[in-house]
């Protein structure tokens, strides 16, 4: 099956004044604020669509712009580049996310998925009113995801009555340009996770290291899918540092860690303990966390960077396709374009994906 190449857009350029801080920051823990800038997401999407992406993310957090209005801003401003909007069931009725969704599906001519996040976090979550534990948030996703893909495809006028909603009379007056409906993709490595995946979804996303791992995880979910008659695709997130060679990139990487164990020192606790990942890890009751927020901070910076893929484009390009032979159908590409040289190389290894490993469908329903 042909490879999918996805990028990402943000609301607003990561932070920092130079390339280096830029380049740093998407590898520490997010800060709470984030800003909408109009200018940027649609400089973004267009180069996403002109470096030969055929989709981007769009993430989602308590604090930052809306995904679903950045989504449209970047479809707006692209003729051709899928967009995926992360979505939290649980702030919205699933009546409601299904006629944004047909909406924004209709405006950019079939284009639109959504990627669904039950919240790895529940201090953030409750930011916007769900209080629910995350056994219950499961429990309430499985209801929600049925009147949700019942409300993107029914003919008429629907009555629900379950644990968590009630409905009356429910129905979309509109239908979403990609039949049955636009792609709903699932993530989460949990027991109800994985179950909801292969229920529901059409796309999976993997978090597993190592292809091998990777495909022992494929394997596993695709036999629960097959249990509903379904078959799904698989994604994974890659984030890579690139350089002209192995030497340039191991610099870049070394470069990275340094720049953001100064910015962790230079940031104040209040802010580090507001981000999202470390608010997550807190709640995991990692003490340490809490006792040391720049050394947290920092020791997450080091353990994320080894899961990271440095090198030359043609060797993570090579690291990739082992992933996509192992199952994956969508690869995430996170790669620095704060430089020219940057942007070149990320070109590069689109190429050389592209090459090895074909051109995806014109408009997959996953």
């Amino acid at each position: 099956m042909a490879l999918e190449l996805r990028g990402g857009i943000r609301a607003a350029a990561p932070p920092g004044a130079t390339a280096e801080l830029r380049r740093a920051a998407r590898f520490l823990p997010d800060p709470r604020a984030r800003d909408a800038d109009p200018a940027y997401v649609a400089e973004r999407a267009r180069a996403e669509e002109a470096d030969g992406f055929d989709s981007a993310l769009v993430t989602t957090y308590s604090s930052w712009p809306d995904p679903w209005l950045v989504a449209g801003w970047a479809l707006a401003a692209t003729p051709r580049l899928r967009v995926t909007v992360a979505h939290r069931p649980g702030v919205t009725a699933p009546t409601a996310a299904a006629r944004t969704l047909a909406t924004l599906d209709r405006l950019s001519g079939g284009r639109a998925g959504v990627h669904v996040v039950i919240g790895s976090s529940d201090v953030d979550v409750r930011r916007d009113g769900d209080v629910a534990g995350k056994e219950t948030r499961y429990r309430r996703a499985r209801e929600y995801l049925s009147v949700f893909t019942r409300a993107l495809t029914a003919p008429e006028p629907f009555d629900h009555d379950g644990e968590f909603y009630t409905f009356r009379d429910a129905w979309s007056g509109l239908r979403p340009v990609q039949l049955p409906r636009p792609p709903i993709s699932f993530g989460g490595t949990s027991e109800p996770g994985v179950r909801l995946a292969a229920e529901f979804a059409d796309v999976y996303a993997v978090g597993q290291r190592t292809p091998e791992e990777v495909r022992a995880a494929v394997s596993r979910v695709s036999a629960l899918a097959a249990g509903h008659g379904r078959r799904l695709r698989y994604w994974r997130h890659v984030r890579c540092v690139l350089g002209a060679d192995g030497t340039a990139a191991r610099e870049r990487a070394a470069e990275i860690v340094a720049t953001g164990v100064r910015v962790i020192g230079e940031r104040p606790p209040e802010e580090l303990a507001a981000s999202a990942q470390l608010a997550r890890d807190t709640e995991r009751d990692l003490r340490s966390v809490a006792a040391d927020i720049r050394a947290a901070a920092e020791r997450q910076l080091r353990a994320g960077m080894t899961g990271v893929l440095v090198g030359t484009p043609a060797d993570v390009a090579g690291r990739i396709l082992e992933f996509h032979r192992a199952g994956v159908d969508i690869v995430q590409i996170d790669a620095s374009t704060e430089t020219a040289e940057d942007a070149e190389l990320r070109r590069e290894l689109v190429a050389l994906l592209r090459s090895g490993a074909g051109s995806p469908p014109a408009a997959p329903n996953g």
